[in-house]
């Protein structure tokens, strides 16, 4: 990661061909925050925040967010009332336009859990608090000193069209890529279910670049496994999923439902079992934008 972005820093001219590849180690670094908080990367818990640190800078945002947004409320709610990060707040349709603005959208709902875990770790633990402001302060200070050294190799104007090719564009990319993987994932899954909560590509290609990240029921059934288990962990559940909800190639499906759907809706998505807003007790969920604070109480309760 450090090679290719300072290599852009010495040589501008190879923006165009290493920008991409940022973008894709931007992504690696949010795929590794991701499964660092799940499952640590070493027992020493001080190489641990340096990891953290590390990878922060790459991904595009402290991982500490990783805690209160995923751990203790995706895996709690599962795209189901109560989860920031659901699919069907608006629609419960799957399109290019619902798929694209997901990003905005749930970004939007993420930071409200995000504030009431820095609130909480202020008030009753102050060791977390610190770790929080020092992932801040490194994070935002490290841009800042590149966008500096940047500045003065090239001047103002070159100077922030590096450090944006260099690192802003891989973590804008990163972070929205992130958040369109966790869409694609569970719109149309059933949440209620045992093992058809979430929809998996067990493409060996995909798996490769992104560390079994495709492999999703798998994640959230034993979600402190390491992420090298997952192969084994999905072989023993595949044959209990439903086979619309197990995708070789992730970027045939999102050719067939992004480009193919809109002018033959037989290559869309459809609802498999029951939809996250129909609770066994058969009482539908309407997530209207004036009910929200109420439907959402689950947040408050994973908080605490």
């Amino acid at each position: 990661m450090p090679v290719v972005a300072l290599a852009q820093y010495a040589r501008p001219e190879l923006i165009p061909y290493l920008s991409p590849l940022g973008c894709y180690l931007a992504l690696s670094a949010g795929v590794i925050a991701h499964n660092h908080n799940h499952c640590p990367t070493f027992k020493n818990r001080r190489l641990n925040l340096l990891m953290g640190l590390w990878i922060s800078h790459f991904y595009g945002y402290p991982t500490f967010a990783w805690v209160p947004t995923h751990n203790l409320n995706h895996h709690k709610f599962v795209n189901k009332a109560g989860d920031a990060t659901i699919t069907w707040r608006y629609t419960n349709k799957n399109n290019w336009l619902v798929a694209f603005t997901y990003f905005f959208i749930s970004s939007y709902w993420q930071s409200d859990p995000i504030k009431q875990y820095i609130a909480k770790a202020r008030r009753s633990n102050p060791p977390l608090f610190r770790q929080i402001i020092l992932q801040y302060g490194v994070w935002a200070g490290l841009h800042l000193a590149l966008i500096g050294v940047a500045i003065a190799m090239y001047g103002l104007g070159r100077g922030l069209m590096v450090w944006t090719f260099a690192f802003l564009i891989p973590a804008l990319f990163a972070l929205w890529t992130i958040m369109f993987f966790n869409y694609i994932q569970h719109v149309h899954t059933d949440p209620w279910s045992e093992h058809d909560h979430s929809r998996s590509f067990d493409g060996k290609f995909l798996n490769f670049l992104l560390f079994n990240n495709g492999l999703h029921a798998a994640h959230h059934e034993m979600p402190g496994a390491h992420w090298s288990t997952l192969d084994e962990a999905h072989a023993r559940i595949a044959p209990l999923i439903h086979p619309e909800l197990i995708q070789r190639s992730f970027f045939g499906w999102c050719f067939r439902s992004y480009v193919l759907a809109p002018f033959f809706p037989s290559f869309g998505t459809k609802q498999i079992g029951r939809a996250p807003f129909e609770p066994p007790t058969g009482e539908a969920v309407r997530l209207a934008a004036a009910d929200v604070d109420a439907l959402e109480s689950g947040i408050n309760a994973a908080r605490t």
